[in-house]
């Protein structure tokens, strides 16, 4: 069996998230941002900036892995929208923002980016977000084998 190269996460992504787990192609990291619930899933295959690089099968995969997070998001939140996005402008590491909406954030209805000042969970905060976050994915079916980090 040959062992799977060391995948590289970004400086800026590492720097700016909290590690949740990863999926069967995904790191699932949480965006350190509290205005809104914000994951960002990276496909575990070095040296690619857009989706079209990655397999048939790895494609299928991040559709997979990103629609069912949505959708949990969306009820976990009550979101209003679903903003699923990949820009890669800043990181171009190939990497998905999922964010929950909703029609009182700070930034609606336009995009997130730039609209306001980052603001970091607190430490409880973010423990709360933490644990809430990690039910969540714990409900992940079998054929999306969620492993928490």
């Amino acid at each position: 069996m040959t062992a799977l190269p060391i995948f590289d996460l970004d400086l800026r992504l590492a720097s700016d998230t909290i590690v949740l787990g990863d999926f069967p192609l995904s790191r699932c990291l949480l965006m350190n941002d509290a205005h809104y619930p914000w994951l960002i899933l990276v496909p575990r295959r070095n040296n690619l900036t857009e989706v079209y690089q990655l397999s048939s099968e790895d494609q299928a995969q991040l559709l997979r892995e990103s629609s069912w997070l949505s959708q949990a998001l969306k009820r976990a939140f009550n979101a209003d929208k679903m903003n699923v996005a990949n820009l890669g402008n800043v990181v171009s590491q190939l990497h998905w923002h999922i964010v929950a909406r909703h029609s009182t954030d700070a930034a609606w209805p336009g995009p997130i980016w730039g609209k306001n000042p980052v603001q970091h969970y607190s430490v409880q905060a973010l423990k709360e977000r933490l644990e809430q976050l990690h039910a969540l994915l714990a409900q992940a079916d079998s054929s999306l084998a969620f492993t928490p980090a």
